[in-house]
């Protein structure tokens, strides 16, 4: 499956179009990263356990959107993008969506 966050795989030629495919996980901090977070909040520098969790958090959305283009009978996926929204407290939603194709040489 080929993403691309453009209007088109380069140097391919886009031969069907299948329509809006997206993927979302929901995940929840948890007590340990909060408190590294609320430490590093009063020295400084990267949080690495949220890194961490929205890294992980961004390629299950991928891999979900790919499998719903999958079922359609796409090889690709273009406009590919990103959203992020709070849930509830301590919660947060990664959403991936792009367009569903069929790209041919």
């Amino acid at each position: 499956m080929q993403l691309s966050n453009i209007e088109q795989i380069p140097g391919k030629t886009i031969i069907e179009h299948y329509g809006v495919v997206s993927g979302s996980t929901v995940r929840a901090k948890n007590v340990g990263r909060d408190f590294a977070a609320s430490l590093k909040n009063i020295v400084g520098g990267e949080l690495k356990g949220y890194t961490q969790l929205l890294s992980e958090s961004r390629a299950q959305a991928v891999e979900r959107m790919k499998t719903q283009a999958e079922e359609l009978g796409a090889n690709a996926i273009v406009n590919v993008r990103f959203s992020t929204s709070s849930i509830t407290q301590g919660a947060s939603e990664i959403f991936a969506y792009g367009t569903a194709v069929k790209v041919g040489e």
